[in-house]
């Protein structure tokens, strides 16, 4: 698993570095298969924090008079409207 410092960003940044090297074709067969690991690794790793900062999401929902309410955001709902 990824470092724990690894913010999600440097993590994306990582994976464009590996594709590139890996679409170069120039790597010797071990190193391509370390690296293809690491990008593997690294694609899980961001998959579940982009899962985990959807599951956040929350939305403002103004109910009667002044108040509101957080309410969990349905991204689906919203492509569709």
């Amino acid at each position: 698993m990824p470092a724990k410092k690894l913010t999600f960003e440097k993590a994306v940044s990582r994976l464009e570095e590996i594709a590139e090297k890996l679409e170069s074709g120039e790597l010797p067969l071990e190193e391509s298969l370390k690296i293809f690991k690491e990008g593997i690794e690294l694609s899980r790793w961001c998959s579940q924090v982009l899962n985990q900062t959807e599951s956040d999401i929350k939305k403002l929902v103004k109910l009667e008079g002044k108040k509101f309410k957080l309410e969990a955001l349905d991204l689906e709902a919203e492509d569709e409207a």
